[in-house]
């Protein structure tokens, strides 16, 4: 196995992971919104099974617009059947919704008549079929109306109560346990008692994404540089979740004990550990059993990026849903070398002007992968691939939106 592979080669090892067994749960509507469907959803009829009034007014036969008036019979309230038909010369008063009445194809509007003496006068005519719904014309039987794989959002829970589904198959959020390893780190709330104490971000940074992304968390905190401290919580995280995420631990350094464990400890099968990205390098990713384990770098930028890059896809195909990273073209406002042989991911400020997408980097910092103040606000990455040209200020370059994630 290679150390280091290219960003490419990592997403065709990351789609060819299987979650086997995965697991789907009938909810109630409201509490389906959100979440990601399991099962085509079929028309199990017409709607309208019958043609149908779209305004209130009065059905009519088109060719009785010619005629001086027209006699009113009957009225047509909604949710009722009229028993009486529109033959040539009379027309029936239908409100929204009614069932058209038999005899009549066309509906003229209230504000289009004049009425006296039970009879309607036309001041403005209109086309044949005019606010009548048709067979069908909302859906017909047997269309497929929601696929498999969608998000279920205010349509699609309409869609559902229109076909009388009360409850919905739905894909399972995976259970996504994170921690963060190392001894100079400190949880909010402990105390700092040396200079070389950090406070750590990376847990509840990478939770709040797996949270954002559709995720159910187990946050378990900080674990101190010690490989039996670091095997017991993976082995604990494993029992109870799909996917465990580290921070920090996966370089060559004496204490980074969490690439030991994987590969030792517990044995797992490691897909690939380095990739050629900035940031982020020594990433690892493995499996266990049917489990699968993304320990990220330390850096908080880091972790923060590859917790997007590669986090992320895995919770969306973990509910087999078709959601994806939003990439768009964008304006640079700069000249942007490249710098190294390494898809870099570099923050950005967006915005969307004169119909398209402009990033700059104002305000900005330049420094270690340590800086995730960089992400704040409406920001962006910036993607430059590891065989790009250098960028050129006007150039439409690649970026990779986070507005879901914000």
């Amino acid at each position: 196995m290679k150390k280091y592979i290219n960003y490419e080669e990592s997403l065709t090892i990351l789609s060819n992971i299987e979650f086997k067994g995965k697991n789907k749960e009938k909810l109630f509507l409201t509490n389906a919104l959100g979440k990601t469907i399991a099962e085509d959803i079929i028309a199990n009829g017409n709607s309208p099974e019958h043609p149908t009034s779209g305004m209130d007014g009065y059905a009519i036969k088109f060719e009785d617009q010619k005629n001086e008036f027209i006699e009113i019979i009957d009225k047509n309230p909604a949710g009722s059947v009229t028993s009486s038909e529109v033959i040539t010369g009379t027309t029936i008063k239908t409100f929204t919704g009614s069932l058209m009445p038999k005899g009549a194809d066309t509906l003229i509007p209230v504000e289009n008549v004049e009425v006296k003496d039970n009879k309607i006068y036309i001041t403005n005519s209109v086309p044949k079929g005019f606010a009548v719904r048709d067979i069908g014309e909302n859906y017909k039987k047997d269309e497929i109306l929601i696929k498999a794989g969608s998000t279920i959002g205010f349509a699609e829970i309409g869609v559902l109560a229109s076909l009388n589904i009360a409850q919905v198959y739905v894909s399972k959020s995976p259970i996504v346990s994170i921690a963060s390893t190392g001894s100079e780190i400190l949880d909010i709330g402990e105390e700092q008692t040396n200079n070389s104490q950090i406070r750590s971000s990376n847990h509840l940074t990478v939770e709040a994404i797996a949270k954002k992304a559709g995720a159910n968390t187990i946050q378990m905190g900080i674990v101190k540089d010690d490989i039996d401290t670091i095997t017991e919580m993976m082995t604990n995280a494993l029992e109870t979740s799909d996917i465990l995420v580290t921070t920090g631990g996966v370089s060559k350094g004496d204490y980074d004990f969490v690439q030991d464990v994987v590969k030792e400890r517990l044995g797992a099968e490691v897909l690939f550990h380095g990739v050629k990205v900035k940031p982020g390098g020594p990433l690892l990713i493995a499996k266990k059993d049917n489990k699968l384990i993304i320990s990220l770098p330390g850096f908080a930028y880091s972790s923060t990026v590859c917790a997007i890059l590669y986090l992320i896809p895995m919770i969306y195909k973990f509910m087999d849903t078709k959601k994806e990273h939003k990439i768009v073209k964008a304006r640079i406002d700069r000249d942007f070398p490249r710098k190294m042989p390494k898809t870099v991911f570099t923050a950005c400020n967006i915005k969307y002007e004169d119909g398209e997408y402009k990033i700059d980097f104002d305000g900005k910092k330049q420094g270690t992968s340590a800086i995730l103040t960089n992400m704040l606000g409406a920001s962006a990455l910036l993607i430059q691939k590891e065989d790009s040209e250098d960028i050129k200020a006007n150039d439409l370059v690649d970026v990779l939106l986070l507005d879901e994630l914000k």
